[in-house]
């Protein structure tokens, strides 16, 4: 493992405790030496991490710190470059601009080395079928989940038979053919799932919806384990 590839897994793990946790532990769990972990969390705190301790008390770092361009292993560059692609090529048009846009900032700021890993990444997205079109734009969904507000929809069922409703939207589930809206119906009194190309039209109502996006996509997933 490289220096920098181990003040990455430092910084990861001072991040997952949120109490202080000593050097012996880290030095550990790192398979390092504890003179070798003392001169990582140095270099960090000369980098700018707010990292509160010291030997035999235990380390802890406070929130808000973001690790200076260093920092991704070759398997996370992989993962977003893989990621970034499929988005471009199976996302609606403005998350494929996003992705390319998030990569591309990514791609300026890592070090040399890196940057050639991500610009060298020889894992693809392979052709997938067409994704029938919308009649409406995703980002007003996206909007509606992000803002915790309801949705008015007018949708046509797989039989084509046409229904308006009032949803509260937790989700977008994205697939190789079709892309799902989850949400809990008002006129079903539950949940549903809607074909994103089947809905004909929406607005976003002022009205929030009176539980966290959080909760409903929990309940949602505990209602999927008791049917299966």
């Amino acid at each position: 493992m490289s220096r920098s590839e181990r003040l990455f897994v430092l910084l990861d793990l001072l991040r997952r405790h949120r109490r202080p946790v000593s050097g012996k532990a880290l030095a550990q769990e790192m398979g390092v030496s504890i003179r070798t972990l003392y001169r990582d969390i140095a270099s960090l705190q000369a980098q700018g991490a707010h990292i509160e301790g010291e030997p035999g008390v235990g380390y802890v770092l406070k929130p808000g710190f973001l690790l200076p361009p260093l920092m991704f292993t070759l398997e996370e560059i992989e993962a977003l470059a893989l990621g970034s692609r499929w988005v471009a090529e199976r996302a609606d048009g403005r998350l494929g601009t996003a992705a390319r846009g998030a990569l591309a900032r990514i791609e300026a700021v890592l070090p040399a080395d890196l940057r050639a890993e991500l610009e060298a990444s020889a894992l693809l997205i392979g052709p997938g079928q067409t994704i029938p079109g919308d009649s409406i734009d995703p980002a007003l969904l996206r909007k509606a989940i992000r803002t915790e507000r309801k949705l008015w929809l007018a949708y046509s069922d797989a039989s084509a038979a046409p229904s308006q409703r009032v949803v509260w939207p937790f989700a977008l589930a994205f697939f190789d053919q079709v892309r799902v809206l989850l949400g809990w119906c008002e006129l079903r009194g539950d949940f549903r799932a809607f074909r994103t190309d089947r809905i004909q039209d929406a607005e976003l109502l002022d009205a929030r919806y009176p539980r966290r996006r959080q909760a409903l996509l929990k309940a949602w997933r505990q209602s999927q384990s008791r049917g299966a």
